[in-house]
């Protein structure tokens, strides 16, 4: 067990200055939050819900998903060989009957998507059009608007709330803190919101159940495919609420990241794997094309693979970058199936169809998460968490692609089919006793460059105690109360959490590499869970399970 000087237990934050109620708070309005919000309604009418969002329902993860999602709905295709892909992309590090529930049941919440308005492509014939991409052995990836899979699904469930006038929403709205009752368990949740009237500033939702459907931590990082509201928050929260993390280590750099120059911070352009799927290929800056032997799916390897391959070739050559060559794919190929990307290429000063385009990798996506169970419970009474910030299992130590938006739109599902039946009665929330603090938002910065440089896609023992070190300093102090320090303390929480979870993991596995330790060690297979004690300590452990990827060894659920 290894353990880490104070972080605040709760926000430093104004006392609520209005108050309302509401059955169930649903924190999030991508593919999983509003999918939550309409399965519960759908299943107890009743209940009074409310969508709470840090930006505009359109904001967040979801809209940026490219590729598509994932499901055996092809011909010859089956959710056996969609688990197996999986297990094997999660490099020993999946939940089995977690995945077996994902690729079961995603078939028929993908055609459930399609009832609910969403348009994805079609063959002329009328068959859904599927595509391939890394780590699958199948067409199996349904797209929308060629490259535009996530804004048409978020378009479709935004139209769906809006038919639905019974679930409230509140825009601009950060979440602060949990409320919880004598028993640990949810009695409500602290916002800050952005409005005009009654709700404005801190307030209070006085709730039965919490649903964290926020998204990942991808402004950990200097440079990530997320947006700007992907802070940790939802993680943090439940953090500081006593539930449990898991398996943070494992975080995905997508290898296709568009490279905008040394000095680019923040969102960065993706080049969706399906480009490559389509036929696309890496070279160095010599032309040739290194992935060939790195792994038999060459170019369409997992993405930790192609990541690692990028990554090494760049050290070795003193690049910034690599390339990737898709002008064999032509204009209207180009225009037809990837016109998001092309025209996002093309306002960055490079045009794919005529010229190699620029590309390092990148934060994508966190496979760990606040710790479910297969119905998204977490270690919380009446706290479920659903898509990237939770962990339910089914990405392992690397997600295979596609499957993020399954996962959300499956277990919103699972936590719909026994939240309503589970409700905690109705309960006053105790004085808060936690220990509070605040991070200047002027350390995010260098908090970031320091993840990026010691706890990015190469790590060894001697850089992850240097970031710890360096995180040791932000100790929160007089910062002035604003939502950029609350965000940036949240950064710290989830930071500090992921750097000791990867300096405690001394194996290679999946998108965790450890320099120091570049084999796998299945004697060391399991998972990492961190917590926060009540002195404000973060902790964190390793519990050893059986690997279950099924290319090494005979996996059994």
């Amino acid at each position: 067990m290894t353990e880490h000087r104070p972080v605040p237990g709760r926000l430093r934050a104004p006392a609520p200055g209005w108050t309302t109620r509401a059955d169930v708070v649903v924190v999030g309005s991508g593919i999983a939050g509003l999918t939550a919000a309409l399965r519960i309604h759908a299943a107890d009418p009743a209940l009074h819900l409310l969508v709470v969002t840090k930006d505009v329902l359109a904001a967040g993860s979801t809209q940026w998903a490219q590729g598509g999602i994932a499901a055996a709905l092809g011909p010859g295709d089956t959710p056996e060989q969609h688990e197996h892909d999986t297990l094997v992309a999660g490099a020993g590090a999946c939940d089995v009957e977690a995945v077996r529930a994902l690729v079961t049941e995603g078939p028929a919440a993908v055609h459930e998507l399609i009832a609910l308005g969403t348009q994805f492509d079609h063959h002329p014939d009328g068959e859904l059009s599927l595509t391939r991409e890394g780590g699958h052995h199948r067409d199996r990836i349904a797209h929308a608007g060629g490259d535009a899979t996530g804004a048409e699904i978020q378009r479709a469930l935004i139209a769906a709330v809006e038919r639905a006038p019974e679930i409230e929403v509140i825009e601009h709205a950060l979440a602060v803190d949990l409320l919880r009752a004598a028993d640990g368990g949810v009695a409500g949740l602290t916002l800050h919101v952005l409005g005009e009237g009654q709700r404005d500033g801190v307030g209070a939702v006085h709730c039965r159940a919490v649903v964290l459907a926020s998204g990942g931590l991808g402004q950990v990082f200097s440079q990530s495919t997320n947006p700007s509201v992907s802070t940790g928050d939802g993680m943090a929260v439940a953090l500081r609420a006593g539930a449990r993390l898991r398996d943070l280590e494992f975080v995905q750099f997508h290898p296709t990241v568009m490279w905008l120059g040394p000095d680019s911070q923040g969102q960065q352009p993706l080049i969706s794997e399906a480009v490559r799927g389509e036929g696309a290929f890496l070279v160095d800056f010599e032309g040739h094309r290194f992935m060939q032997g790195e792994h038999p799916l060459a170019d369409l390897a997992p993405r930790d693979v192609v990541a690692k391959a990028i990554t090494r070739r760049m050290l070795e050559s003193g690049k910034p970058h690599m390339w990737l060559d898709a002008r064999h794919l032509g204009a209207a190929f180009w225009e037809r199936r990837f016109p998001t990307i092309l025209g996002v290429c093309r306002e960055h000063g490079v045009d794919p169809v005529t010229e190699l385009t620029p590309v390092a990798p990148a934060q994508h996506y966190a496979s760990g998460g606040v710790a479910t169970d297969l119905w998204g419970r977490t270690t919380v009474p009446g706290l479920y968490a659903t898509g990237e910030v939770a962990c339910s299992g089914v990405h392992g130590a690397n997600r295979l692609a596609s499957n993020s938006l399954l996962e959300g739109l499956v277990f919103s599902r699972r936590i719909a089919e026994v939240l309503p039946g589970e409700l905690r009665p109705w309960a006053e929330p105790v004085a808060d006793q936690r220990l509070e603090g605040l991070v200047a938002a002027e350390r995010r910065h260098g908090m970031q460059e320091v993840m990026t440089s010691r706890v990015g896609v190469l790590r060894e023992a001697h850089g992850l105690a240097e970031a710890i070190a360096f995180l040791r300093t932000l100790d929160p102090g007089e910062a002035e109360v604003e939502p950029a320090a609350w965000e940036t303390t949240n950064l710290l929480a989830i930071s500090t959490a992921l750097a000791l979870a990867a300096d405690l993991r001394t194996e290679t596995r999946g998108s965790h590499w450890r320099e120091d330790h570049p084999e796998r060690d299945d004697t060391k297979a399991g998972h990492i869970d961190s917590w926060l004690d009540a002195d404000g300590t973060i902790r964190v452990e390793w519990t050893y399970s059986p690997s279950t990827d099924p290319s090494t060894t005979e996996v059994h659920a």
